[in-house]
């Protein structure tokens, strides 16, 4: 079979609207073009500069408020943080469109927030305990709504981070950004089969687990509830891996 018909069978995710966007504003920032305080250009100067719409500008707009490199200003536009967040910035450049890559976040993630769940059940205090039943809540009623539950999934990981009341756990996190939350619309991982409610619900059954663990004081159960939720992400990317391949090969034989 000809290279270049094998080339064209190759199966790959185009990228959304919103990373290309993304991706402009952050090299802007990164480069300086973009200073600490200055404004981003309005919603309607955006969709007419990028040609495209304003849900997907919003979109580029939270994956960088994610990644805390902007902030919203409520009647004032959105504006470049005077300090953005830049430590491990090395980790997000290398953040990609391929599962591999996703995989890679996992293995970062079990590596921080398991040790991060034991620790907040052993030193969170009242509020911080609170403030992850919060987030669990949250997201509870995000989805209950039909509404989108990326932040607050990432919300309730960022809490028990903070609920170690060690700052590098969370640095390291916010590092990574939203978009290593793949259920989050703004992800360059979400996929339609992500983002289903059910999926959604199995999430949130783990996140229950782990709640109850760190609310219980329970360090060992809350790192086991942790590696048991983050254990399911990789194995969820890995059947979507097996997926990919198997499309491939469908493709393959059908040219046949």
């Amino acid at each position: 079979m000809p290279a270049d018909t094998n080339a064209s069978m190759k199966v790959e995710r185009k990228p959304k609207l919103s990373e290309h966007v993304a991706a402009t504003l952050k090299s802007q920032i990164l480069s300086g073009d973009l200073r600490p305080g200055d404004k981003l250009p309005t919603e309607n100067q955006m969709t007419g500069a990028f040609g495209v719409s304003r849900t997907v500008v919003r979109e580029a707009v939270a994956s960088l408020g994610a990644d805390r490199l902007v902030e919203s200003r409520q009647g004032a536009g959105v504006f470049v943080c005077d300090r953005p967040a830049m430590a491990f910035s090395s980790i997000t450049q290398e953040i990609g469109l391929k599962i591999s890559h996703a995989l890679n976040v996992i293995e970062v993630r079990m590596g921080l927030e398991i040790e991060s769940a034991g620790l907040a059940a052993e030193r969170r205090n009242t509020a911080q305990q609170a403030a992850i039943q919060e987030a669990f809540f949250e997201f509870d009623r995000l989805l209950s709504e039909g509404e989108a539950t990326g932040r607050s999934d990432f919300m309730f990981h960022r809490t028990i981070a903070e609920a170690t009341n060690n700052p590098f756990y969370v640095e390291v996190l916010d590092a990574l950004g939203m978009r290593a939350i793949p259920c989050d619309i703004t992800s360059p991982w979400g996929t339609d089969s992500l983002l289903t409610r059910e999926y959604q619900v199995m999430l949130q059954a783990e996140h229950l687990a782990i709640l109850k663990a760190i609310s219980a004081g329970d360090a060992d159960a809350a790192r086991a509830a942790m590696r048991a939720h983050l254990t399911e992400s990789q194995q969820r990317y890995r059947e979507r891996l097996n997926d990919q391949r198997a499309e491939y090969r469908f493709g393959s034989t059908a040219v046949r």
